[in-house]
């Protein structure tokens, strides 16, 4: 099903404000995906007092769940479009809900022990993500329903990517910042926790506000009557994802540059305290990765309508690939010169995350065209947010065992290591090569994705 114009039949240009909507729905998942990575285990560790190996398990356990229930998720939201025309029941509940599991999340009771704090950010955050699910997948859905324009779709993820990254910054500095404000300790986690939580609510409602309702969504076939079967079980719409080539080829590739993001990212502090000696330079390096997304959104655009989606996509991955063979050179003279290598790579990141984005709703058209008109847009974004998950999540655990190989040595609070060569190797590996070896191998798999629609940009060419 498609936005459409009911008298011309022809896909209109986005408004303003359906695209400003749909991008402050970045505020939510940016935030979401950026400051529990930040503070969580730590809030665990010293605050908390969870020994370090249960709070790596409080905190993983989540994506673990995503895995599982985006997919899911993904199929209820479909059969609910395929009966309602709208998925905004799902976006609704899912915004309300965060900001209230984000906020029990950091308030714990004072006095409780390490023991209930425990069990009580376990039930609080596994809730916050579910309510997050609930919102992200049909999120990730509504581009293909919003538009049908190849080109609409492309300057819809622009702004939304653009957002993302000011989202990504104003958490990560500002969840802190909110905390200190608070006194730090308990309250100052509780006050980051109300004002980080209803920011992110306000965010996604705004998404929800300018989703298609039924009576503005042409469906290509009649609505499924209330308790009728919609064929959109969890096995139906796993089926019809797997049946899309050149779903699987954009997924493969987004995955491994999701992989290799999560290990550039998981290296960086790495990077900072090790190479360039200053902890506090990761914040450089994270702002140089994510900020030029603000400034190159144009640039991209102009791409995809010279070269299409597919074109611009390749020019993305290399740009990063190129940054990132560069960073090698760490091995013989670290220094500052990198964050300029590393604003590279955030064009090409930039890209990488615009691009496949825009793509992933003009596969969805394809195939439900191709398949009579059936709703499948919650099945590829619930698929898409569970692989993605996986992805991000690896990052880190390729980092660490690099680093248990090379013989890097652990250290406390106020203690200094000088680390061998071997593990100064490993962490150059970690953050440079392992990233370059994964992109070139998403280029590879990005040549088997063929769309009429990029067909049609190339004939055009």
């Amino acid at each position: 099903m498609a936005y459409v114009d009911p008298m011309t039949m022809a896909p209109p240009r986005l408004s303003r404000s359906t695209v400003a909507g749909y991008s402050l729905g970045s505020v939510g998942t940016g935030g979401f995906a950026t400051l529990p990575g930040l503070v969580l285990a730590y809030y665990l560790t010293d605050t908390l007092g969870v020994a370090a190996a249960v709070a790596s398990v409080v905190v993983f356990a989540p994506k673990a769940l995503d895995v599982l229930i985006n997919p899911y998720i993904g199929s209820r939201s479909d059969a609910d479009a395929a009966r309602t025309g709208t998925r905004r029941r799902f976006l609704l509940l899912g915004a309300l809900a965060l900001p209230v599991f984000f906020a029990l999340t950091f308030a714990v009771p004072a006095g409780a022990d390490a023991l209930l704090g425990c069990l009580w950010v376990t039930v609080a955050f596994v809730l916050a993500a579910i309510a997050f699910s609930l919102f992200q997948v049909p999120y990730i859905a509504l581009p293909a329903e919003l538009t049908d324009d190849y080109h609409e779709r492309s300057r819809l993820m622009s702004w939304r990517v653009a957002l993302l990254a000011v989202a990504i910054l104003l958490f990560g500095a500002g969840g802190p910042a909110l905390r200190e404000l608070g006194g730090g300790d308990r309250p100052g986690y509780l006050l980051m926790g109300v004002v980080a939580g209803l920011t992110l609510g306000l965010g996604m409602l705004a998404a929800w506000r300018i989703a298609p309702r039924g009576r503005n969504i042409v469906l290509t076939r009649d609505p499924i009557p209330e308790g009728a079967s919609s064929g959109h079980g969890l096995a139906d719409s796993l089926a019809a994802v797997r049946s899309s080539s050149p779903f699987r080829f954009l997924l493969g590739a987004f995955v491994l540059q999701a992989l290799a993001t999560g290990c550039m990212l998981g290296a960086a502090q790495y990077v900072a305290t090790y190479l360039l000696d200053s902890e506090g330079s990761v914040s450089v390096l994270f702002a140089a990765l994510v900020a030029p997304a603000l400034a190159v959104m144009p640039l991209w655009m102009r791409l995809v309508h010279a070269w299409g989606k597919r074109g611009a996509y390749f020019l993305a991955s290399g740009l990063f690939l190129a940054a990132a063979v560069a960073m090698l050179g760490l091995l013989a003279t670290p220094g500052p010169w990198v964050y300029a290598v590393v604003a590279l790579a955030g064009i090409g990141y930039a890209g990488m995350q615009m691009l496949p984005m825009s793509m992933l709703p003009d596969v969805i058209s394809e195939h439900e065209t191709n398949t009579a008109g059936s709703v499948r847009a919650g099945a590829f974004s619930g698929v898409w947010t569970a692989a993605e998950t996986v992805g991000l999540a690896l990052g880190p655990a390729v980092v660490l065992a690099i680093l248990a190989v090379t013989g890097f040595v652990s250290s406390t609070g106020g203690e200094t290591v000088i680390q061998s060569d071997g593990a100064i190797t490993g962490i150059v590996i970690a953050f440079a090569a392992v990233p370059a070896v994964l992109v070139a191998a998403s280029m590879v798999a990005l040549r088997g994705y063929r769309l009429s629609a990029e067909e049609r940009i190339r004939s055009a060419r």
